[in-house]
């Protein structure tokens, strides 16, 4: 028991000095290669220009440098991979202990940061350079949504065909079969958690709720003995935290696509894993332990529908819902704090009833 403890705590201390003695290298590159949009503002997802956002964050688009979620991955890359290295380099007990990639535990979900990573920083180079003349830039809407359609779906078939997850836990042991239905369940899992990644709108706001999230999931599997999943999710929680250190208002750099994206898709495979695979409900618990994400989704879902059939008529002043309250009047900070609060207590909610159910 100690030793799992030291495995799932200490790679995640290691993780968030890496992140920090890291970051200064990289912030002194995005600002010497001004690495931030051109020209503010955003469009909604019919191309129309998005006016109470636009007043709202006039200030901040312009000047400060978007790919902070670099520091997350490659903390959390290094460390992984570090361990793993000295592992095999080195014949000390140590480092064994210690080095949690596995292939039956953390290969799909590092791959999944790693694609992210990638898909994401891609999209962020082309905004950068895109908005020199344009509000809009960086991949399709469309590109994006296919290329984690398909990682979904690819996961989905390894999940079934593979590892033979054919349905998800329900609480009390039961089960719900979903059969092939695995398939493109992993991919919609996927899409919609994607979809909360607008949540990364205020200073601080994404780092603390998806670090709340992932410590969330740390304690599901480490309870199902899954503790290299449990060392990969605090080490993804130290880099977040690092990367929080510097987000703080006024926030440094922001975390942007190539931090989200990695977040969210890879979160979908933690879920998956501590279900099934942990003989536990991870799925089943994810709208409690993830509701800020899930009320970001839904809210923007709801303005959606709303104007489309009720002639133009919004529920919200401006969606995610977060940008709602701050057309209310409520300063970022505090919209950012009690997120983190209410991110908390749904966390603590949710990772109590996985563990008694």
């Amino acid at each position: 028991m100690i030793i799992d403890i030291v495995k799932v705590f200490v790679p995640a201390v290691i993780t968030f000095a890496i992140g920090i003695i890291a970051t200064p290298f990289l912030t002194n590159y995005l600002y010497a290669h001004s690495m931030w949009k051109k020209k503010a503002g955003k469009v909604d997802m019919s191309g129309n220009a998005t006016p109470i956002f636009n007043e709202l964050h006039k200030e901040k688009e312009v000047g400060t440098p978007r790919m902070g979620g670099i520091i997350i991955w490659f903390s959390a890359i290094v460390s992984i991979l570090g361990f793993f290295v000295l592992d095999h380099i080195l014949p000390y007990v140590t480092f064994e202990k210690l080095d949690f990639l596995s292939r039956d535990q953390t290969w799909i979900p590092l791959a999944t940061l790693i694609v992210g990573a990638v898909v994401g920083l891609i999209d962020d180079y082309l905004e950068i350079r895109g908005s020199r003349n344009h509000i809009a830039g960086g991949l399709s809407l469309k590109v994006r949504l296919f290329i984690i359609g398909m990682l979904g779906l690819l996961i989905g078939w390894w999940f079934y065909g593979k590892l033979d997850v054919t349905g998800i836990g329900l609480p009390g042991g039961s089960f719900l079969p979903l059969g092939v239905l695995m398939i493109p369940f992993t991919s919609l899992l996927m899409l919609f958690l994607y979809s909360s990644g607008v949540i990364d709108g205020i200073d601080g706001l994404a780092g603390g709720i998806f670090a709340t999230i992932f410590a969330a999931y740390a304690g599901i599997a480490f309870y199902q003995n899954q503790i290299n999943l449990a060392a990969f999710c605090t080490v993804v929680v130290g880099g977040i935290l690092a990367f929080l250190w510097f987000n703080i208002p006024p926030a440094r750099f922001y975390m942007s696509e190539t931090g989200s994206m990695a977040l969210t898709i890879t979160l979908a495979v933690v879920v998956l894993m501590t279900d099934k695979l942990g003989e536990g409900y991870g799925v089943i618990v994810l709208p409690i332990i993830a509701f800020p994400l899930v009320a970001t989704t839904l809210s923007v879902i709801i303005q959606t529908l709303s104007k489309r059939f009720r002639a133009g008529k919004k529920v919200f002043r401006v969606a995610p819902i977060h940008h709602h309250f701050e057309a209310l009047g409520w300063p970022s900070y505090k919209v950012t704090m009690r997120y983190w609060v209410i991110g908390v207590i749904c966390a603590i909610l949710g990772l109590s009833l996985a563990l008694i159910g």
